[in-house]
């Protein structure tokens, strides 16, 4: 395994050991990620491409009770988020698995039951140009699985009614916008994550419900950085405090 160092997300909360460089560490998009997914204590949660278990582990700091499942192609990151569930005392089974495999997520739902809600940070650039390094391209660009497979994979075992989350650049929010809508989960909602009050958002977070017939909707949104350069309060009660994103009701 390459050299790593222990961090920590939420304010201490979350306790993380990562690659020390490259594209593999967790950063602003997992924490965000997590705190979208409306899960509730006792719930089944689904991580694809769960790199070191940064968002699922956000989730559980969260939200009481949850058991986690996440799904990693590359077996030095799963088995560093096998042992940060353990640092962290979170109830998680890790598999190594690739997405582009539905039958694992039948598979998996045969052997462990559907789950409630699922989420993920998947590749968001079509494959093309990557950066040199294997670790940073497959965490950027898209091999194999496109977003319709990510979707797909998620839905796959997600129960009726569950919620579908994902974490993307603000221009791909129109292939994951039919990426959902392809793998079944509707009434859809769109959170954009503005660096600055007066700027273009730059990352969106897109939910799905997995049966939805309602209509899309586009939310408020989050201001990540007050003009003085820190965070917002309310960028600090999501980053900081491990509050829960509004979204509106359920």
């Amino acid at each position: 395994m390459s050299e790593t160092t222990e961090d920590t997300l939420l304010g201490g909360r979350v306790r993380l050991r990562q690659p020390l460089a490259g594209q593999l560490r967790a950063g602003l998009d997992a924490v965000l990620l997590a705190s979208a997914l409306p899960a509730h204590p006792g719930e089944r949660v689904l991580e694809a491409g769960c790199g070191s278990g940064a968002a699922m582990l956000c989730l559980a700091a969260r939200v009481p009770g949850l058991a986690l499942l996440g799904v990693e192609r590359d077996p030095t990151m799963a088995a560093l988020a096998t042992a940060n569930a353990e640092l962290n005392g979170a109830a998680a089974m890790v598999v190594q698995g690739d997405v582009a495999d539905i039958g694992l997520a039948r598979r998996l739902t045969q052997e462990f039951g559907a789950w409630d809600q699922a989420m993920a940070n998947p590749p968001y650039w079509p494959a093309g140009t990557a950066p040199p390094a294997p670790g940073r391209a497959a965490a950027t660009h898209e091999q194999g699985a496109g977003l319709p497979e990510w979707a797909g994979f998620m839905a796959a075992g997600l129960r009726h009614g569950g919620w579908l989350a994902l974490v993307l650049p603000a221009a791909r929010f129109d292939a994951g916008a039919a990426a959902l809508s392809g793998a079944g989960c509707g009434s859809l909602k769109l959170v954009p994550l503005w660096p600055r009050a007066g700027t273009a958002a730059k990352r969106v977070l897109l939910l799905g419900r997995k049966g939805g017939r309602g209509p899309a909707s586009v939310l408020p949104g989050l201001v990540l950085h007050a003009t003085d350069g820190g965070w917002t309060p309310a960028a600090s009660a999501v980053l900081r405090d491990a509050s829960a994103l509004t979204l509106g009701p359920p």
